[in-house]
Parts: C-alpha cells; structure tokens; sequence
C-alpha cells in the first residue's frame, strides 16, 4: 500500500554543496564589469556591509564608499542609542560570554535619541559618502522621515523575515508603496526566501530585495526558530522573482543575497546563482577598520525575550581594503574577495554580473572536500 504523502519535501543546497562550471569561453579578469546598480546609484563593487553594529560605523560607512561599496547604518543600535558608541563598544568587546547577552539587552533597551540620527548621517554626508542607513519595519513610519531629513541616500527596511502581508491585531501594518512615495530615495526590503514574497515585495515599487534568513555567523534564528533555507536555492528563486517582475514591468529590482559567507568562492556562487550583489557581516566585521573589535553579534541578540544571535569572536585579519582588493596575505579565499570574483567570473566568460547569472551550476557535495585530504589532516 502507498502511503500518502502529508507535504512535499524539497532538497536545498548550501553554497559547500554546489559548484561553478567553467564556461567555454575566458576573458580578462580586469576587463569584468561588476557595477551594482540600485535605482539611480551605482556601486563600483557589488559589496554592502551589513547593517550590524560590530561591522557598520559611520567610519565604516565612509570608507567603504571611498572604495566603492556601500555599508549600511543601523539606526536601532548602538550608534544612536549612545552618545558614545566607543564605550558601548569597548565593553561588549571585553565582556565575559557568560553575561554578554544580558549585557546587550541593557544596552539595546536604552532609548533610541532622534538627534544622533541626523548627526550621525551627517557625517557620513560631510564626508563626501554614500549613506545608507537600516530600520525594523516596527520603526520605519517613525524613522523614515528623519533619515530622509537628514539627506540618507538609502533606506533599508530589514527584521528576519519581511512580507507584504502581515498581520497583526495591535497596529497598522507597514506598507511599503506609501513609505517609498515617504521617503522619496530608494528603499531596500529584506529579507525574504521565496519566489512568491520576493515578487510580492517588488510589486511595491521598492528599489532591491535582500535574500535570507538565518545563514549568519553570528544569527542563530535557525537553531530558535528553524526557520530559513540555504542561500542557493533562496537567491535562485528571488532571481526567479525578479526576472518575472522584469518581464511583467521593464522594471529591474537587483536582489542582494545576505548572510553565510565566509570567502571569495561563496560570494561568487551566490552571483552565479542570481544575486546582484551580496551583504557581508562576519567576514568585513574580521577588518581593523569594524567598530566590534573583533568580535560580531547578531542585531536580534539583543531581544528582550527571545534572543537569536550570539557574539562571535572572528579576529582581525587585515585592512577593509585588503579584505577588498588584497593582496591577500592567507591562501583561504578570506581576502581579496573583489579578486576572487573578477576571476571567477572571466574563467566563466561573463563580461558582467547579469552574465554570470548564466554560468551553470552543478550539486557537488565533495567539491571542498574532493582531493583535500592533506589540507583536511593540517586544520
């Protein structure tokens, strides 16, 4: 006798499990284009920083603009919360682990001060930057005119999972075709894993998607809640999404796949599988220039109730233009991660990111193991 099937259940693919295929034709590597494009702003390299404390300052935020990225300030924490973030930061760095949760819930529960929203995106202004800057969607109607105010080039609207359709008996939901007519500059949603709510998304007239849910170093959604899906079959369906609303409208919405990379070969599988462009937390928060001291939490470690992240130490490895551009002084694909892309893609012939949507792409669950045997002895 059959036995009936209650839901059907799918394989997903990590980016460990899957692998680029070299195309038939190379190029130059220095002949790639790899410009992001997000409404009317181009980015030299397809590379945000995330909006996480321990990666983003407004430090931060000019140089990676000066290097043709972007990063992106989250206006729920530290920065404008604290007068001076320093401090806060020092002592989340040197805190035991055993009260480092609790002591982010004391920090994170102090009022967010209007003012240092507006002196913080100033600076970033002043300094001739790109400013991006990151909300809850519980905040957005209340922040978003502030940040735009104050001249913010971008506006984010993050939470671990953002859908059009939310409900809730307490408040009005956000919707996002007002905020955008609101703010009047590009508005970036996230994060999503599925064809339908990203095309849902875009359907609002939003500017880029970002594709994710639980893959961070530092989140522990999955282990919490068990939610999320691996960022290969999440991006592959948001590019879906996004092909879909480009052919109903003309329109293209660039989808940013967030979260779970640690080195060049990732970030250039998750362009191959779709992406625009990626958001890096862990691996940029590993630069002398991130305010975390080596360390990086999660921006939900903080919950009052219910924490989902956890402080990692990940070290310093090198300058922001090192992990960059190089030259990269480790042979583990942690560096020189603009590199690494610009070759991939010119070993797969793609002249531009849209091109290298096209490299195909096998299921190769031994591909960091195949051959490795003395590279696994020496870890």
């Amino acid at each position: 006798m059959t036995t009936p099937q209650f839901k059907p259940l799918r394989r997903a693919y990590g980016f460990d499990e899957v692998a680029i295929v070299p195309g038939d034709v190379t190029i130059n590597p220095d002949q790639t284009n790899i410009d992001l494009k997000i409404d009317n702003l181009t980015f030299g390299i397809p590379i945000i920083a995330a909006a996480m404390d321990a990666v983003t300052d407004v430090n931060m935020a000019i140089k990676m603009s000066k290097l043709g990225g972007l990063a992106v300030l989250h206006l729920e924490g530290v920065q404008t919360r604290c007068d001076n973030p320093e401090e806060a930061l020092a002592e989340i760095a040197q805190a035991p682990q055993s009260e480092v949760t609790a002591l982010l819930q004391k920090i994170y529960s102090q009022p967010i001060k209007e003012n240092l929203i507006g002196e913080r995106i100033q600076k970033i202004k002043q300094a001739g930057a790109v400013c991006a800057v990151s909300v809850t969607p519980a905040n957005a109607k209340r922040l978003a005119p502030i940040a735009a105010q104050a001249q913010a080039d971008i506006f984010f609207v993050q939470s671990t999972v953002t859908t059009t359709r939310h409900i809730s008996k307490s408040y009005r939901k956000l919707i996002f075709s007002e905020l955008c007519q609101l703010v009047g500059i590009p508005v970036v949603v996230g994060n999503c894993v599925s064809y339908s709510a990203c095309l849902e998304l875009m359907r609002t007239g939003i500017s880029a998607v970002l594709v994710g849910v639980g893959p961070g170093a530092a989140c522990t959604t999955r282990e919490v809640l068990g939610i999320g899906v691996p960022q290969i079959p999440a991006t592959m369906e948001c590019a879906a999404a996004r092909e879909t609303y480009f052919n109903e409208t003309g329109r293209y919405v660039p989808i940013i796949t967030d979260g779970g990379f640690r080195k060049g070969g990732e970030l250039c599988k998750a362009l191959a599988a779709g992406a625009d462009g990626v958001m890096l937390g862990s691996v940029l928060a590993q630069a002398q220039e991130a305010p975390g001291r080596g360390y990086h939490w999660g921006m939900a470690h903080p919950h009052p109730t219910l924490p989902r992240g956890t402080r990692i130490r990940v070290g310093t490895s090198g300058s922001l233009e090192q992990i960059l551009f190089g030259p990269a002084s480790v042979t583990d694909g942690s560096q020189n991660l603009v590199g690494a892309l610009r070759t991939a893609m010119g070993v797969c012939g793609a002249l531009n990111i849209r091109e290298m949507h096209q490299a195909e792409m096998v299921i190769a669950p031994a591909i960091t193991t195949e051959g490795k045997s003395w590279q696994l002895g020496q870890c």
